[in-house]
């Protein structure tokens, strides 16, 4: 690939895994971005749609590849273990190989084959500027596009989401908000300790559904320390990931049919 010829963001491909990981072992391989999905890995897939966005300069892909998967991305990282890691890692391999002033990255993990190139045009054309922007997506539009879907869903005051497996932030800030991300994350299955973090009155109106999306955007930001916003999106493919085999039966079912290989642009020339 060239680098830098055209597009607005570069991109961090997080495609590594627990090497014991029992899904990714019964189709044979080393983690589950490479499991076969219509003949080909299903991490393929997902770097297809970022190439044909014509949004997206540079791709750094984290986690073991192929020869296939190599032809569709820029710089190869290793896996370092754990998802911030690979993320730290991801974006600072972006940053030495020249990241330009004021670019944004944009963070995707490579178990969403289902995402098109169309799609992923619209989430980031509509992204707020904020150091960290995350999209959701709506159980409706969710059970609308796979009718029997079972996703991990969060009531708030504005509707009922799930997040979506991808994010965009400012590489510039990474390291003031990724320490505090690490705890919010080492927390979430232990109630107090996420109450200390985000304070016990936050922390009940959001398991009781009395949360707006603005009051918990502010909560983040604070918790973070720099500006987080979230961005709710229709694309259901966008929170649908692959982790077990009605997620991969699924996506054989709603996948189009592979055309040649292109990385010719499929969205329209951005505003």
């Amino acid at each position: 690939m060239t680098a830098l010829a055209g597009g607005s963001w570069s991109a961090v491909v997080l495609g590594g895994g627990d090497p014991g990981d029992s899904f990714a072992a019964r189709h044979g391989v080393q983690v589950k971005a490479l499991i076969p999905l219509r003949g080909e890995p299903m991490a393929a897939h997902v770097l297809r749609a970022l190439r044909g966005s014509g949004r997206v300069a540079r791709i750094a892909y984290v986690g073991p590849t192929t020869p296939e998967l190599d032809t569709l991305v820029d710089l190869r990282v290793t896996d370092h273990g754990t998802l911030l890691s690979n993320l730290e890692a991801g974006v600072e391999a972006l940053r030495v190989a020249g990241l330009r002033p004021g670019e944004r990255v944009l963070v995707v993990t490579a178990d969403i084959p289902m995402l098109r190139a169309q799609q992923l045009c619209e989430v980031l054309d509509s992204a707020p500027d904020a150091a960290l922007v995350y999209p959701v997506v709506t159980k409706q539009a969710c059970e609308a596009a796979y009718p029997g879907v079972k996703r991990t869903y969060v009531r708030v005051r504005d509707g009922t989401f799930t997040g979506g497996n991808l994010f965009l932030l400012d590489p510039a800030l990474i390291s003031q908000f990724l320490p505090r991300l690490r705890e919010v994350l080492d927390a979430r299955k232990t109630p107090w300790k996420l109450a200390v973090l985000i304070g016990p009155g936050v922390l009940l109106r959001l398991l009781t559904g009395r949360l707006s999306v603005d009051k918990l955007e502010q909560k983040v930001s604070q918790v973070l320390g720099v500006p987080a916003r979230a961005l709710i999106t229709s694309h259901a493919a966008v929170g649908t990931d692959v982790d077990k085999e009605e997620d991969l039966t699924l996506a054989e079912a709603h996948l189009p049919a592979l055309e040649p290989a292109t990385l010719k642009s499929e969205c329209s020339a951005q505003i």
